[in-house]
């Protein structure tokens, strides 16, 4: 499986770094994961200060990679045991080809605890604390209000199958955790969505397409699926934000900041 062997590079890539553990979260820990498809969602604690030098390390690590399968897909964040603690910290990650530096989200804490997949060394609970009530819910509530529901307004988003897909997969795992506080997988989330409303059409499409027999679409149906999907998702974000009681979004969220852009060729 091309999976395991670019996770055994990795780890192996890793090793002079002395990682304290290493561990999978999203599908490849929560049992939805499809090779090809899925990102390989990665936490590495190290044990040390991340200096310059060992960023440099981090890129070099990943730019060996490069050619490996799958490696595009391949993100991780880089905590140390005394950076952990810390859920607002923004940590060394690579993702998107790029190193650059983000929290580890109440979402991604929650998985680690629920069903997170150790790869090495000690298991999330001898090093994260666990999640506070109450803030996976307020989070996932920010989510939806500063970033998704904003990006509902760009049009041209919209015509693209992962913007559908997460989109939609993302609110309706989004309803689930607020109502009954727990996570859902993508999987589950496909089923949910029907009964929350979503455009049946869509809900369908995405099914071929992830878990199916995809069609070649039209020109015709990716217009028709974007309006679909905006006239849907627009107001079930806001009607979800306010049933949450929080206020509607008036500035959008930072981006995350870059430190070293990987070069290509």
């Amino acid at each position: 499986m091309r999976t395991d062997a670019l996770l055994d590079s990795f780890l192996t890539g890793l090793a002079p770094l002395a990682p304290v553990a290493v561990w999978a979260h999203g599908s490849l820990a929560g049992g939805d994961y499809q090779e090809g498809r899925s990102d390989l969602d990665l936490i590495a604690v190290l044990d040390h200060p991340v200096a310059p030098r060992t960023v440099w390390r981090l890129a070099l690590l990943h730019a060996r990679l490069r050619n490996e399968p799958l490696a595009g897909r391949l993100h991780c964040s880089y905590p140390t045991p005394k950076t952990a603690a810390d859920a607002g910290r923004r940590h060394l990650t690579w993702a998107h080809e790029r190193l650059f530096e983000r929290p580890v989200t109440p979402v991604t804490r929650a998985e680690l605890h629920t069903f997170g997949r150790v790869l090495y060394g000690v298991p999330p609970a001898d090093v994260l604390p666990p999640v506070p009530e109450g803030e996976l819910a307020a989070f996932v509530v920010r989510d939806q209000r500063d970033y998704w529901r904003r990006e509902v307004d760009r049009a041209a988003n919209w015509t693209r199958d992962v913007w559908v897909d997460l989109g939609l997969l993302t609110f309706a795992r989004a309803t689930v955790t607020l109502r009954e506080g727990r996570l859902i997988s993508k999987r589950e989330a496909l089923d949910v969505l029907p009964g929350l409303g979503a455009p049946e059409e869509v809900v369908e499409d995405i099914g071929r397409r992830r878990y199916g027999h995809p069609v070649p679409p039209t020109e015709e149906w990716i217009a028709r699926r974007a309006r679909l999907t905006r006239g849907y998702l627009g107001p079930a974000i806001d009607a979800l934000v306010a049933a949450s009681g929080c206020a509607p979004a008036e500035t959008r969220a930072p981006p995350p900041t870059p430190l070293l852009k990987r070069r290509r060729g």
